[in-house]
């Protein structure tokens, strides 16, 4: 497939129409947020003054080096010179694509993905899918991402190949062999590896995390923000790890033309939060773990309705809808006749790949908005396809 306009990114368009308006919003995908206050609470004292001694100027493009440095803190091998803090991490994937690709080169990119992670680099070049495969099979896990599969994309020109580990939306995660296997491979031919690692930290089972990109490979390119694991969208803070300098000082240089730099409110406070990141992780895998149960009850009790087996990682599912209306109407029902906000597959439809049909996504790392939205959701398929109930 060659060079394409850049679309619409469907997940936004919508969410404008829909995420602020629903009564009950079921597929957010990060955790519970906090307030300012409740997050300056867990500030140290100096961090505190610091705070509200805020200079509103204009910040370093890198991003504050003592935030680098604690950002570097949660890699193995990285120091503050491989941190490259971003406007989110939207600005990151959308740069590192702009800085890395030209017309000529190929990416590969797994499907169902987050959608900026194909269609940003296929406005530059090549781009071909690798399917992450649904599968029931009596595996713990529905989906699989096949390494051979990747590797039998590779062409000469493959120049990135991205991955999102734990997956937004399927929350599957690469075996490390795999893993280490596909590093091998790309460090022959010198492919890149964009990773995209925004849910590390809330795994469901601990054993099943991996290695950060960027302490794994030379030519790996870990992304990370303070939204999802963190709970912190509002902040706007995300980065980018590498131990290639000489790539980070191209991306900083692109930011000149897109953020410039970073807010330094939002820096500080994204300081504080990471200084308290074990506290925060902690509630927030709690939170997970108890919806995660209810959900799970929810969708056993209409075993006629529904496959489901819980992520790997991340606070989002990816469940199938196996009713005759099908995914889609079962979704649009929720909405209009419920007010219950769920994630229809045909919104992460790929240009260059095929995503599974009937399958919705459903968050389930907020706190009550979750249980209140779980208690209707109960509510609404007994009300409309109770002679499915268990």
């Amino acid at each position: 497939m060659t060079k394409q306009p850049l679309r619409d990114f469907a997940l936004e368009v919508f969410f404008s129409e829909w995420e602020f308006t629903a009564k009950h919003h079921m597929t957010a995908s990060d955790v519970e947020s906090m307030s300012l206050t409740d997050l300056l609470a867990l500030a140290s004292d100096d961090d505190k003054t610091a705070f509200e001694h805020q200079w509103l100027g204009y910040t370093q493009t890198y991003g504050a080096p003592e935030l680098r440095a604690v950002i570097a803190d949660s890699y193995k091998t990285m120091s503050a010179d491989n941190i490259l803090c971003h406007a989110g991490a939207s600005e990151a994937i959308y740069a590192v694509a702009k800085v890395l690709l030209t017309d000529g080169d190929h990416v590969i990119v797994p499907v169902p993905n987050y959608q900026s992670a194909e269609s940003v680099p296929l406005t530059l070049c090549d781009v071909s899918s690798v399917p992450i495969n649904y599968k029931k099979d009596g595996a713990p896990h529905d989906w699989h991402l096949s390494l051979d599969a990747i590797l039998d994309a590779i062409r000469p020109e493959t120049k990135m190949i991205s991955l999102n580990m734990p997956n937004n939306p399927t929350g599957h995660i690469m075996p490390l062999d795999d893993v280490m296997a596909l590093i091998e491979q790309c460090r022959k031919r010198g492919i890149y590896i964009f990773c995209d690692e925004v849910y590390r930290g809330i795994e469901l089972d601990e054993t099943n995390q991996i290695p950060q990109i960027a302490d794994l490979y030379e030519r790996g390119i870990s992304l990370n923000v303070m939204s999802k694991a963190y709970g912190l969208p509002g902040l706007r803070i995300g980065w980018i790890a590498s131990a290639d300098n000489a790539l980070l000082q191209k991306v900083e240089r692109y930011k000149h033309y897109l953020s410039i730099c970073n807010s330094g409110p939002s820096e500080m406070l994204s300081l504080i939060a990471l200084k308290a990141g074990d506290s925060i992780i902690s509630r927030n895998k709690k939170i997970m773990v108890d919806n995660l149960a209810l959900l799970t009850e929810l969708f056993h009790d209409f075993p006629d309705l529904f496959e489901f087996s819980a992520p790997l990682g991340g606070c989002v599912a990816f469940p199938k809808f196996t009713g005759a209306e099908g995914g889609a109407q079962f979704c649009q029902k929720a909405i209009t006749q419920s007010g219950i906000l769920l994630l229809p597959s045909s919104i992460y439809a790929s240009q260059i790949g095929t995503v599974p049909d009937d399958h919705f996504r459903i968050g389930f790392g907020r706190d009550k908005v979750v249980k209140d939205g779980i208690a209707a959701l109960r509510s609404h398929l007994e009300r409309y396809y109770g002679e499915y109930h268990r």
